[in-house]
């Protein structure tokens, strides 16, 4: 909701600074996106002047005209150069002064100025009216600028007017703050001050009666709760006035006549969607026209007035002339109905539609509009009335227009609102401060509550008003008293508690100390939506087997994010995906999140922790001294090893990870991470079409690890083991070996067979070569320390044991000692 600064202190006494105003928005729970000035916004577009004006060569109505810009075109010469411009406005003369919006522009309502050709003719821009500049609404001619204006300077610098508009992010459960009364309304009870708003009165009534021309019928339950119709006869379309085509602009709509903008106007003042309808298109029998409200048929084809064509599904609400569709109910009219020119009678229709049933409709349409907006956040049918009146006293001030006497009003279940007692011994426990209670009968009533003293000491009788369709019980009442009173000015307490000593669990330690370990290792911790699209795991490349069936969520936000997500993966690859796309090449991210895999005829879903990490880039920014080194798979399976060491995980061993269940991982650089038999996880490296996929064009290391398991392998503290004070002996050994054996399995060999005095195990070389060490063979260098714990080793000790170990190890592995 954009709300117009000046507009809103003619509403309610506001600060002068818009920031303290701001301010208190936020702490009271409505965003502020951001401050906007509107009129000083207007970039590439100056003063300038006419100084040819030529016939087009090919249109017997457009213009080819020369235009002084001053120094802001520079020809090849480095002189200023005229603008050649192709006009359609009959109203300028050589020599006038106008405002031109050069290439490179964006003029209220989203118009981009473009290099162009219109009918063979390079258009270096546009001269401009003043509604296309959103200063007015005539949009007959050019605005001509009086002939001492200057030429070649900023529109907005010669303009010297602004406007301060507030662009504020309103929760779905306040629909009353998406109008300017409703926000002048909030800003009465934030400060305690009083709001008014000068509502526009009909002044008189003449011609047949609206009911005599005019039937409403509401055919379908679950369609429309009210429908109001009046007519205004012999309108006069035209520019609508200045001061609204600003505040429209302001509001960020675009003028387009003075009915359609009176319409739009009054949306925005008071919340409640209208339409304006061109009466001579409904269908006359015997004199009389009708409206029903119905359900569209499955296939009907409708037009909007955006122009689209558009297929209906069945029970999507309609407007009709009783025979064909007018307007999409809630959402938008229709082509054949709207308000041209030449309209001369004009039904207003004030309604309250289905909310769920709207929203179904202009979103299965892409269809999101002003009026759509409001409908499914639930608008106040009590007012219905009222609006339109507003509605037909300034068409009738504005266009000239003659109101018919009286109104069509169907309302079927007239709302009634029952009274809530509020408690302020509930007030007291649940705000956890001594609010008083003059405070809470104020604030309420400034909101728009009716208050009364109940019959018991210290109870309030409260009476929501109809447009707060989000207080109907106590507790609401007293969110809203805190939310006014202050958050920040609640004491912080220790919560009572008896016979309970605070305290993390076993597996809360150890959780936070992954976290702690993550962090060392130069990961960052984030948090990905638990929302999923479908086809994530496909998208990844990652198998479905022993994940569960899809979780899918009945009323998603929005279509990319339907289900509950079995996998860290695909967030932390968007993740990457994002950071990439913005500049950011390092990445190094871990999350500790929960998947839920779904269960064939069970009434929820398995919950299962995981612990994840994706690594890309380079750890650290290139200097003098440290080249660009990008992360590869010992890097993520050297993060996995400091973890499981830190956690003194036992029997630690990776095993290559194949098979089509890690099609998502490069061949040959993955591993299944392992503890005795049980599967902890797996590291990689995250296969090219995958990351083609994702759009991330640098390699990418990725983990993912049972949170659980990891957990019940930790121990929490490991046996102490006294240094030896004795000196190492150190030797080396290389084995040549088949291909196929790989560094872990010689290792665990070499560690087996090494007994209590082998302290080490280093692989410091392979070496490959079909001369030297023979076809499919490799030689693998191993550095091994013994050490004794109670003696110095003597040279025959070792010579034994090492002899011993060399034997087991080529025994069990059929390899041979490399001289």
């Amino acid at each position: 909701m954009r709300v117009p600064y000046s507009w809103l202190q003619e509403m309610v006494e506001v600060p002068s600074d818009p920031a303290e105003l701001v301010a208190e928005f936020i702490r009271t729970g409505t965003e502020v996106e951001s401050v906007d000035t509107v009129g000083e916004s207007f970039d590439h577009v100056v003063t300038a002047q006419v100084v040819s004006k030529e016939p087009h060569p090919d249109s017997d109505h457009m213009w080819v005209t020369k235009v002084d810009v001053g120094g802001f075109n520079v020809g090849e010469d480095g002189e200023p150069e005229p603008l050649q411009i192709v006009c359609g406005a009959q109203n300028f003369n050589e020599g006038d002064h106008i405002v031109t919006a050069m290439i490179g522009a964006e003029l209220p309502g989203g118009i981009k100025i473009k290099k162009s050709k219109l009918r063979g003719v390079v258009s270096c821009g546009m001269n401009c009216s003043a509604r296309e500049l959103g200063l007015g609404g005539d949009h007959s001619g050019i605005m001509i600028l009086p002939p001492d204006a200057p030429v070649g300077v900023p529109f907005a610098q010669y303009q010297g007017t602004s406007e301060t508009v507030l662009d504020c992010e309103i929760t779905p459960n306040r629909p009353d703050c998406l109008s300017m009364v409703g926000m002048a309304r909030e800003v009465g009870a934030i400060y305690d001050r009083d709001y008014h708003v000068d509502y526009p009165a009909i002044a008189s009534e003449t011609g047949r009666p609206t009911a005599d021309e005019l039937s409403v019928a509401i055919d379908g339950e679950g369609l429309c709760s009210r429908y109001v119709a009046r007519i205004v006869r012999n309108v006069k379309v035209g520019p609508s006035p200045d001061w609204m085509v600003r505040r429209l602009t302001a509001l960020g709509i675009r003028p387009h006549n003075n009915i359609v903008d009176i319409t739009n106007y009054v949306m925005m003042l008071t919340g409640q969607p209208l339409h304006a309808f061109d009466l001579s298109t409904f269908a006359e029998r015997d004199g009389h026209r009708s409206v029903v409200v119905r359900a569209a048929r499955e296939g009907e084809r409708f037009q909007t007035l955006d122009g689209v064509e558009r297929t209906l599904a069945e029970g999507m609400g309609l407007i009709t002339d009783g025979e064909r569709p007018v307007a999409l109910a809630g959402v938008m009219g229709g082509m054949d109905s709207e308000i041209e020119d030449d309209t001369v009678d004009v039904m207003v229709e004030s309604a309250c539609f289905d909310a769920g049933r709207t929203s179904h409709t202009s979103r299965d349409l892409s269809l999101i509009s002003d009026a759509s907006i409001r409908f499914e956040r639930q608008v106040d049918e009590t007012g219905c009335v009222d609006v339109a009146n507003i509605t037909c006293a300034l068409i009738e001030q504005l266009a000239g227009g003659e109101v018919a006497p009286g109104y069509v009003d169907v309302y079927p279940a007239p709302a009634h609102i029952e009274a809530i007692a509020l408690h302020m011994g509930r007030v007291h426990d649940i705000c956890g401060a001594p609010i008083d209670e003059g405070f809470v009968e104020r604030a309420l009533t400034r909101l728009g509550c009716t208050v009364e003293r109940g019959a018991e000491e210290g109870v309030l009788l409260v009476t929501p008003p109809s447009f707060r369709p989000d207080l109907p019980r106590e507790i609401d009442l007293i969110e809203e008293v805190l939310r006014l009173w202050g958050m920040g000015r609640v004491e912080a307490t220790i919560p009572a508690a008896r016979n309970h000593i605070g305290g993390l669990t076993r597996d809360q330690r150890a959780t936070r100390e992954i976290g702690r370990i993550m962090r060392a290792c130069g990961l960052n911790e984030t948090t990905t939506y638990s929302f999923a699209a479908p086809g994530d795991l496909e998208r990844v490349g990652m198998s479905t087997e022993g994940r569960g069936v899809p979780v899918v969520l009945m009323n998603p936000l929005v279509a990319e994010q339907t289900e509950m997500r079995r996998s860290l993966l695909p967030g932390l690859l968007q993740s990457v995906a994002y950071n990439e796309a913005h500049g950011t090449a390092n990445v190094q991210l871990y999350e500790i999140g929960t998947l839920f895999h779904g269960r064939e005829n069970a009434s929820a879903p398995k919950e299962r922790e995981s612990l994840a990490g994706v690594l890309s880039g380079a750890m650290g920014d290139i200097t003098w001294i440290q080249k660009y080194r990008p992360l590869r798979f010992f890097d993520g399976k050297g993060v996995v090893e400091e973890l499981l060491s830190q956690l003194r995980v036992e029997k630690v061993r990776f095993r290559p990870a194949e098979g089509e269940g890690y099609a998502f991982l490069q061949p040959g650089r993955g591993a299944e991470v392992l503890s005795g038999g049980t599967v902890l996880g797996w590291v990689g490296e995250i296969h090219p079409d995958t990351r083609e996929a994702f759009d991330i064009d640098l390699p990418v290391v990725a983990f993912e690890l049972n949170l659980e398991a990891l957990l019940r392998a930790a121990r929490p503290h490991g046996a102490y083991r006294d240094f030896s004070s004795f000196p190492p002996v150190e030797h080396d050994m290389a084995i040549v070996v088949d291909e196929s054996v790989t560094c872990e399995d010689l290792e665990r060999r070499i560690r087996s067979a090494g007994g209590k005095l082998l302290a080490g195990v280093r692989l410091f070389d392979v070496y490959r070569d079909e001369e030297r060490v023979g076809a499919g063979k490799k030689s693998m260098a191993f550095a091994l320390t013994y050490r004794a714990a109670d003696h110095t080793l003597t040279s025959e000790e070792v010579e034994k044991a090492h002899s011993r170990l060399v034997a087991k190890v080529c025994k069990a592995t059929g390899g041979e000692i490399r001289s």
